[in-house]
């Protein structure tokens, strides 16, 4: 859930240019003050005080809330990673290994397996990818230290305690983002003190090491949302080269308004489904165009942005046995799937790049030496892992 796109909204804290000392102090005071707020919301003084022994604020924390990265991912490549052959078939797998969990939770909820099971894929990589910041340290200095958002780190350490004082838990399993998610489907404590649920019949809700608890708090949530059973979330159509009208998920409109239009499915069949539907462009009106019904916007407030929610989507319809997007990105440097982008790394370390392991995942250091190749070879520096780069080092051009 990443917070709900927390990272893009938290103001930049003003205490930084206190003394160590200083800050420390301020911190130790902070969580003392803390400790009767914990307790009017049933958080015992043992467990606030064994949770809290040793604590010391994180500085890493608030140097991840002042420094979001600049690059910003165009829709193409975000989805060229999430939604690959690769994520595909783990996503198979995992309906086959935990069928009967899905059944349940489908039976449960009225949510699709491919749809809980797209979710998991995307949020944590199906278990792999969960965050390592300690969630009591993150949320205690976010609470402490970032004045402008202390009110939401508070409610979630709080709810974070309240987890520890019902047992649902171990303290020393609370990972996760720097802004509190955790759990195989990534919630933030408040949401799983609201959604969570029990999936395995333990009397439990853990979402970090029962899959069966993830995956119904999961439907839980959709469900909650709004979810139509049954229901599409949309599919891909064709846009007449004059339509000069809305896109967005919203406003939605009766289908005969989008058919009046001259808007068909992708391949070119009428359109159908239930309910009103908006017009998606997510890379304007030269991209690939969809319908989206209500269950998209069940999948959009999962995380609050339609590149997460199209995600979604469009990795469970690839689960069901459907065809990815079939419309083509305006871009000539085409997207790198996750193994793509390992192969890259594993190029770049060959010519004596240093960017860590060659795991997929890009960040700064495989960001920088992709400019110095995309400046050897007379292209904008953008520290973008296209097709283009790829070409290059594959070739031996670079």
């Amino acid at each position: 859930m990443r917070a709900f796109r927390l990272a893009f909204h938290l103001a930049l804290p003003l205490f930084l240019f206190a003394s160590p000392a200083s800050a420390q102090s301020g911190f130790q005071s902070c969580l003392a003050g803390l400790r009767s707020a914990a307790a009017a919301k049933g958080v015992s003084g043992a467990t606030f005080d064994r949770a809290m022994a040793g604590v010391e604020p994180d500085m890493k924390v608030i140097e991840a809330m002042n420094n979001q990265p600049e690059f910003k991912t165009p829709i193409w490549d975000y989805l060229g990673t999430l939604v690959d052959d690769e994520k595909v078939a783990e996503g198979r797998n995992m309906l086959r290994q935990y069928a009967s969990v899905f059944a349940a939770a489908e039976r449960r909820f009225g949510v699709d397996r491919h749809t809980i099971a797209a979710v998991w894929g995307v949020e944590s990589d199906f278990g792999k990818a969960r965050g390592k910041w300690p969630l009591v340290q993150s949320l205690a200095t976010g609470a402490c230290l970032a004045p402008r958002r202390n009110a939401f780190f508070k409610g979630e350490l709080i709810a974070t305690l309240q987890i520890i004082e019902r047992g649902d838990v171990r303290p020393d399993r609370l990972f996760g983002s720097w802004a509190g998610a955790f759990g195989h489907t990534q919630f933030i404590p408040s949401t799983y003190m609201r959604l969570g649920v029990d999936g395995d019949g333990d009397g439990r809700r853990d979402l970090v090491d029962s899959i069966p608890d993830a995956l119904h708090s999961t439907a839980n949530f959709m469900n909650k949302a709004g979810w139509v059973t049954g229901a599409t979330w949309g599919y891909e159509v064709r846009v007449p080269d004059g339509y000069r009208g809305p896109t967005g998920r919203n406003p939605k409109r009766p289908l005969s308004h989008w058919a009046a239009q001259g808007i068909v499915k992708y391949d070119g069949s009428s359109l159908n489904g239930t309910g009103n539907a908006g017009l998606l462009m997510p890379a304007g009106r030269n991209g690939p165009a969809f319908l989206v019904f209500k269950n998209y916007d069940a999948a959009y407030s999962y995380n609050g942005a339609d590149s997460y929610a199209l995600a979604i989507s469009l990795l469970s319809d690839r689960l069901r046995g459907r065809p990815g997007v079939q419309g083509q990105w305006p871009t000539d440097d085409l997207p790198l799937s996750r193994e793509q982008r390992r192969e890259l790394q594993r190029l770049l370390i060959a010519r004596g790049y240093n960017v860590g392991e060659p795991d997929g995942a890009v960040g700064s250091l495989t960001r920088a030496a992709i400019k110095e190749i995309e400046a050897k070879i007379g292209m904008p520096q953008t520290g973008r892992p296209g097709e283009k780069v790829l070409r290059a080092l594959k070739s031996g051009r670079v």
